[in-house]
């Protein structure tokens, strides 16, 4: 007789298995969301103007090439006057000028600038550029000039609409802003669109949101460097920012340098001063002066700055901001002639060479019209990440309920050994850059506090499934 086998029915169950633990990715992601969302909707309108301020701004290099033809630009003659001789009709034409700067004509077909400081009438902060003809010094018209790049009327409207909206000092707080959480979004928008899985992000066979979200995420991917290259220049001379940059930069001796100005010898004092050309009667004058710097290996384009005082040299630098950038320097004394002192750009510290390299390109300025296109094309984009963005919002909503938020209390799933670091990057972050750190606790503030509340009320709900995008 054969007894078959037992059967392990009355053996207890076994117990189900744990539950694996959640990644910190998993518990970050929800957070993350969220702060894109959020930043996204509230941020970009200032995006949004900074956006379109910008496109003005790399287009107006050609513009004003054009709107000024005439200034700019003369018949190549046979061969150029004596700088000293173009200064001398430009103060005949405006006597009551004083000399700041002179900016030789730099090419056959170009004038010679002449700025003017002191013209009733004439900004403060500017200066009053009489355009000179280099072949028979005939003034060819005048033009107000702002800052290092020489921006003329149209130029300096859109730099200044670009950077505070013509309001002032408070004005530049929308551009900071605006820079400030650029690359934040960016980041987190490049962060969540590879969390996705890849068939989630094909755009071909798609419709509605998840067609939108194809071409907001796909586009987005492949411009965020860009994104967070024009948010980090634009931070350096920000205002509250970009303080902070230049007191880094300065504690570790990599500010930028300047060419010594004092003369030198026992002749010092008795040269040219205070902008009226210096002709050779009374000093060196303007032709041995740029002499002296050709000398040096000054080629153009270059500025020519008269002694401030009668204890101080003349001062020639180049000025090209196009690569290979001109930026050598050399102070002249206004007695002699002689060179005082040469500040080479190959000389500059490591950060002040990237800050300055980061400016010409963020401004349009390092690799001319290529360089201003490729400006045009990322304002262009960073408008339709914008309008997609919203139109995304729209189509998030359910029913009534309009641009559905994604739910808050996120943080609270974030593992504190990755939540307290976190915290503490984005506490010194948040130093650095004011404009981030303080809408950043401001937002999570208000967060704790709404989700409290919720809370309280017995409604409060979890970025976890319910937020997927």
């Amino acid at each position: 007789m054969t007894t078959a086998p037992s059967t392990p029915t009355d053996e207890a169950p076994k117990p189900p298995a744990p539950a694996p633990a959640k990644s910190a990715w998993a518990g970050l992601r929800p957070l993350v969301l969220r702060l894109h969302f959020y930043a996204g909707v509230l941020v970009a309108p200032f995006l949004l103007v900074a956006a379109l301020t910008g496109l003005l701004y790399a287009a107006s290099f050609q513009a004003e090439k054009i709107v000024y033809d005439h200034e700019l630009t003369v018949p190549v003659g046979d061969r150029k006057l004596p700088v000293s001789e173009q200064v001398a009709a430009a103060l005949e034409a405006r006597p009551e000028g004083t000399v700041s700067a002179v900016r030789p004509s730099p090419e056959a077909n170009a004038t010679t600038r002449v700025m003017l400081s002191g013209i009733p009438g004439v900004d403060p902060d500017h200066t009053l550029a009489v355009f000179v003809d280099p072949y028979t010094a005939k003034v060819r018209g005048e033009l107000e000039q702002y800052g290092s790049s020489g921006a003329l009327p149209l130029r300096t409207w859109i730099d200044e609409f670009h950077r505070d909206l013509h309001l002032g000092e408070p004005g530049r707080l929308y551009s900071e802003f605006a820079a400030s959480w650029l690359w934040v979004i960016a980041g987190g928008g490049v962060v969540l669109w590879f969390s996705r899985r890849r068939a989630l992000r094909k755009l071909r066979g798609t419709d509605g949101r998840r067609r939108t979200l194809a071409l907001h995420g796909g586009v987005g991917v492949w411009v965020a460097a860009g994104f967070v290259f024009l948010s980090a220049t634009g931070l350096t001379w920000s205002t509250y920012a970009g303080a902070n940059i230049g007191e880094l930069r300065t504690s570790l001796g990599q500010e930028t340098p300047s060419v010594s100005a004092a003369a030198a010898g026992e002749h010092a004092g008795h040269g040219a001063a205070g902008g009226t050309a210096g002709d050779a009667a009374h000093g060196a004058g303007l032709d041995k002066v740029l002499a002296a710097a050709r000398a040096e290996g000054l080629g153009d384009p270059v500025e020519i700055v008269p002694p401030a005082d009668e204890k101080s040299a003349y001062v020639v630098r180049q000025i090209q901001r196009s690569w290979p950038e001109k930026q050598d320097s050399v102070a002249v004394d206004p007695a002699s002639g002689e060179v005082t002192d040469v500040l080479r750009f190959d000389d500059y510290p490591v950060l002040a060479k990237l800050t300055r390299w980061g400016i010409d390109l963020h401004t349009g300025s390092l690799f001319g019209l290529v360089n201003q296109i490729a400006l045009m094309a990322l304002a262009l984009t960073l408008i339709l990440l914008i309008l997609w963005g919203y139109r995304m919002w729209w189509q998030r909503g359910r029913g009534s309920a309009f641009g559905r938020p994604i739910p808050r209390g996120a943080w609270q799933q974030v593992p504190p050994y990755v939540l307290v670091p976190l915290l503490a990057a984005i506490a010194v972050l948040g130093y650095f850059v004011p404009l981030l750190g303080i809408p950043l606790a401001a937002f999570l503030a208000v967060d704790i506090v709404l989700g409290e509340v919720a809370h309280r009320r017995g409604r409060r709900t979890y970025g976890s499934g319910t937020a997927a995008r």
